[in-house]
C-alpha cells in the first residue's frame, strides 16, 4: 500500500525526462546502462533482450552484440535526491528521518538556489548571484547534484559563451569568470555513465573557445578555475581536444606556459603541466603548436629549480615534444637543454631518470651531431649513462643506454673521461 501510494504521488508530478525509462516512460527505480550509453529500468530492458529476443537499443535502434547491463548508480542517486526534495511527505513532521545518503536537501538552501537561478538571466547583478550559488554548491555533493537537476548547467553555459558575442563587455566577462568558478566545483565523472551532462556542456565548441579566452585574458583566479576544469576533462579518456587546439592552439599554449611558470601558485602550475601532458599525448599535431608557442624554451628554463613532481611533468612534456622533429631541433638549439636534462639524471627520481634516457635516446638517434655528442660528455650525461649500464637486471632503459653507447662510443671514447673498461666491453676502436 505504501509503495502504491508513493508511486501515485510521483505519477502525478512532472519529473525530469532523463529519469524516465525510454521503454515504459515511468520513473526509474533500478536504472541500468547498456552498451549504447542509454539507461533503462532493469526489468524493462531485460524483458526486451531476453523475453522478446530483441538485438537493438530501443531508444536508438542501433544493433548491439553486448547485452550486458551495468547499474547506473549516479542516475539512481539523482532520482533519489529529486524524490526526497519533491516528495509531498518530505516536509511532514511525522515523516521518519532518512539515511544521510538520501536525505532531503535543506529546504531554505534549495529555495535560495531556485530563486538565484530564476533571476540569473534577467538580473544585472549576475556576479553576486553566482558567488552566492558557489557558496551553496560548496556545501556538499547533494547540492551539486541538485544544481544540475534544476538546470543550472544551462544557465552557466549561457553566461560562459556570452563573451564570444561581445568580449569587450566588462560585466559579461566578469560573469563568465564567476560562472567558471561555479562550474569547476561540479564533479566531472571519469567516464560518461549515462548522465555526463557536465562533459557534454564543456565539449561544446563555444564553451571551449570561451575558456581559452579566459586563459588568455582572465583574472588569475579565473585562469586557475579554467585550468582546473581542463584537468578534470583530461581525466576522461574520450575527451576530444581538437576544438581548442585547431582553433587557438598557439595562444592557448602561451597562456598555459605563463601559468606553468607561476612560482606562487604551485597547484595551478602543476595542473597546467598535467593538462599539457594530456593534450600533447593524445593529439600529436598539437606538439608543433606548443613548440611554436615557445614551450621548449620555457620548460628547459623551469627545469633546474623544479621540485620532484614538477620536474617529472616537465621532463615528460620535453620527451613528448622531442618525438617530433621541430621539438628535437628546439631542444638542441637551446644552450641549456642537454645540461639541464643531464643534471636531472639520477638526481631526482627513478621515473625522471627513465624519461631523461628517453630524451637522450631520441636526440642521439635523430640528431647525433658532433656538437650534441660533445655536450653530452661535457655535461656528464655519458658518465651517468655508463653508471646505468652497470646496474643489475634488464630493462628497456638499460637497452636504450647500451644502444647509445654502441652507436656513439667511438666519438665519446676520444675523451679521457670515457671509461676504458666500457671501451673494451663494447669493442670500440682504440685511437
Amino acid at each position: 500500500m505504501e509503495m502504491e501510494r508513493s508511486n501515485l504521488e510521483y505519477s502525478e508530478m512532472e519529473f525530469p525526462q532523463d529519469f524516465r525509462c525510454p521503454i515504459s516512460r515511468d520513473l526509474m527505480k533500478e536504472p541500468v546502462i547498456i552498451s549504447t550509453g542509454v539507461s533503462y529500468e532493469r526489468k524493462n530492458i531485460e524483458k526486451w533482450f531476453f523475453t522478446y529476443k530483441k538485438k537493438t537499443c530501443p531508444a536508438t535502434m542501433q544493433s548491439i552484440e553486448n547485452f550486458g547491463v551495468t547499474p547506473n548508480h549516479t542516475l539512481k542517486r539523482l532520482i533519489l535526491i529529486w524524490q526526497n526534495s519533491h516528495s509531498p511527505s518530505s516536509s511532514s513532521p511525522c515523516s521518519a528521518p532518512s539515511s544521510s545518503s538520501s536525505s532531503p536537501l535543506p529546504s531554505f538552501k534549495r529555495d535560495e538556489m531556485v530563486s538565484l537561478l530564476k533571476t540569473l538571466g534577467s538580473s544585472p547583478f549576475k556576479v553576486n548571484s553566482l558567488r552566492k550559488l558557489k557558496e551553496i554548491i560548496e556545501i556538499g555533493d547533494e547540492m551539486k547534484l541538485d544544481f544540475i537537476i534544476l538546470g543550472g548547467l544551462d544557465s552557466l553555459f549561457q553566461l560562459i559563451v556570452q563573451i564570444l558575442v561581445d568580449c569587450s563587455d566588462f560585466m559579461a566577462f566578469r560573469a563568465c569568470e564567476e560562472a567558471l568558478g561555479v562550474l569547476q566545483l561540479l564533479v566531472i565523472p571519469e567516464e560518461d555513465d549515462g548522465n555526463g551532462k557536465v562533459i557534454k556542456l564543456l565539449s561544446k565548441p563555444e564553451c571551449m573557445k570561451s575558456m581559452v579566452t579566459i586563459l588568455q585574458r582572465g583574472s588569475k583566479d579565473a585562469r586557475v578555475y579554467t585550468i582546473s576544469i581542463l584537468r578534470k576533462l583530461g581525466e576522461n579518456s574520450n575527451f576530444n581536444w581538437n576544438v581548442i587546439v585547431n582553433d587557438q592552439g598557439i595562444s592557448m599554449f602561451k597562456s598555459m606556459l605563463e601559468l606553468a611558470s607561476d612560482e606562487i601558485s604551485t597547484k595551478a602550475s602543476s595542473s597546467t603541466l598535467h593538462v599539457m601532458i594530456k593534450i600533447l599525448d593524445s593529439l600529436k599535431k598539437s606538439r608543433s603548436k606548443a613548440i611554436e608557442a615557445g614551450a621548449m624554451c620555457t620548460l628547459i628554463e623551469l627545469l633546474p629549480e623544479s621540485n620532484r613532481s614538477k620536474c617529472e611533468k616537465i621532463l615528460q612534456i620535453i620527451k613528448l615534444l622531442c618525438e617530433c622533429a621541430e621539438g628535437r631541433v628546439a631542444f638542441i638549439e637551446h644552450r641549456l637543454g642537454i645540461g639541464a636534462v643531464a643534471k636531472k639524471l639520477f638526481n631526482t627520481s627513478e621515473m625522471a631518470s627513465k624519461i631523461c634516457v628517453k630524451i637522450f635516446s631520441l636526440i642521439c638517434s635523430f640528431h647525433p651531431t658532433e656538437k650534441v655528442l660533445e655536450e653530452m660528455i661535457v655535461y656528464g650525461a655519458v658518465k651517468k649513462l655508463v653508471v646505468l649500464l652497470h646496474m643489475s637486471g634488464q630493462s628497456s632503459t638499460k637497452k636504450k643506454v647500451l644502444d647509445m653507447l654502441k652507436k656513439h662510443g667511438n666519438s665519446w671514447s676520444r675523451y679521457p673521461c670515457f671509461p676504458s673498461e666500457i671501451r673494451e666491453y663494447l669493442g670500440l676502436d682504440r685511437r
